[in-house]
């Protein structure tokens, strides 16, 4: 009786401390919401309310950064182009560069203001710029969330200020930022030339910034991305960071301090790095493969889509991979028109499919290039 009372006791001790362990490990990550994503793939690696609806607070820059890359590398808009601040712009509060109404900038400088020291001024007149009015840009920053699937996404302003009665409107999950990270981050690399400053100056070195992300100076690696506070939102973080050749990305929201957003994200950085690697699958070069009556003798394959796999560090020595490609085809052949597949395994677990695809047309040869190809071929039978 008396070990089936301590039998009973060391259980009803253990049950009770399970709940203190997990409270102990979430403990670890502050902030109402967290998300670790890998930047190639998108793979979530860690998440915590991932979805839940909060103020952004400047974090929202990231998509007015976003829409600003994507007129630079459309070349709707140059590094050179001058920018002119309206009263509005001048009018905003919170980190700002002080532009006086009627000041002008180059598109370099507002991006590197927005980008190093989150200046509203700057991202209200670059929205202004871009399409008109700011009202006009938001419209832009909603339809482009939309496109990147960030269902829990609503913008009602580009800066992320909460000082006016929509403010409450303006909603975004970790999620979300994590999408738009990995936008702007893959799609647009040139934006790492700003976002990786840790201390530079405006207007030929009369006005000094800097940035608000400390990882930039303290975390090996860092590439970004953008820091966001409001009393309303709390202290919010994007933080991305290369290492190895992978990047990745750590979102939290509202946290209650500052080092809280900080070291949050350094955690799950560390984790990241520290457990996963990317697996870059091997797309052979020389897949070619024969065209019967094509103008051109062969096509070449190329793969579509995403070819790199996250692995815990480990496993990628078990992964296999089997290269199918059709033996010959037929002209005409479309531009990517699927001619064979990439399996990357593990075991007999099928880890990812890549299509391989025609790199180019190659049209039919028409009556008269067979014609000429038969002459030539007698001309060689001759003796």
């Amino acid at each position: 009786m008396k070990r089936l009372g301590c039998v009973i006791l060391t259980i009803l001790m253990t049950l009770s401390v399970l709940p203190c362990v997990a409270l102990a490990q979430e403990a670890e990550y502050s902030g109402k919401s967290y998300l670790l994503m890998d930047a190639a793939t998108g793979t979530v690696m860690q998440c915590r309310n991932e979805h839940e609806r909060l103020a952004p607070a400047s974090v929202t820059k990231i998509m007015t950064l976003l829409l600003t890359m994507e007129a630079i590398d459309s070349g709707a808009l140059q590094w050179t182009d001058r920018v002119t601040a309206s009263e509005a712009a001048a009018a905003k509060g919170g980190s700002q560069v002080y532009l006086k109404v009627g000041e002008t900038m180059s598109v370099e400088e507002m991006v590197k203001s927005i980008a190093v020291s989150s200046a509203n001024d700057c991202a209200c007149a670059m929205a202004e710029h871009l399409a008109g009015t700011e009202t006009a840009f938001v419209q832009k920053m909603n339809d482009k969330a939309q496109a990147l699937g960030m269902q829990d996404t609503h913008f009602v302003n580009c800066t992320g200020l909460d000082d006016g009665p929509e403010a409450k409107e303006h909603r975004t999950s970790a999620n979300d930022i994590a999408l738009m990270s990995r936008e702007l981050l893959t799609k647009h690399p040139d934006i790492k030339k700003f976002t990786t400053i840790w201390m530079d100056s405006v207007r030929d070195g009369a006005f000094g910034l800097s940035n608000t992300n400390k990882l930039i100076r303290f975390y090996p690696g860092a590439t970004g991305l953008k820091t966001g506070f409001t009393s309303g939102a709390g202290y919010c973080l994007s933080a991305s960071a290369m290492r190895d050749g992978m990047e990745l990305i750590a979102v939290v929201m509202g946290c209650e301090t500052s080092a809280d957003r900080f070291t949050t994200c350094r955690q799950l950085l560390d984790y990241g790095f520290a457990t996963y690697t990317l697996y870059e699958s091997p797309v052979p070069e020389d897949a070619n493969i024969p065209i019967k009556l094509g103008k051109s003798p062969q096509v070449h394959a190329v793969a579509r889509g995403n070819t790199n796999l996250l692995v815990k560090k480990g496993d990628a020595a078990g992964i296999t991979h089997e290269l199918t490609l059709l033996p010959e085809v037929s002209a005409p052949i479309e531009k990517g028109m699927q001619l064979g597949e990439l399996c990357i395994k593990s075991a007999d677990e099928i880890l990812l499919r890549i299509p391989l695809v025609a790199e180019e047309t190659v049209q039919r040869k028409d009556f008269p290039d067979v014609f000429l190809e038969l002459l030539g071929m007698v001309a060689m039978a001759r003796p």
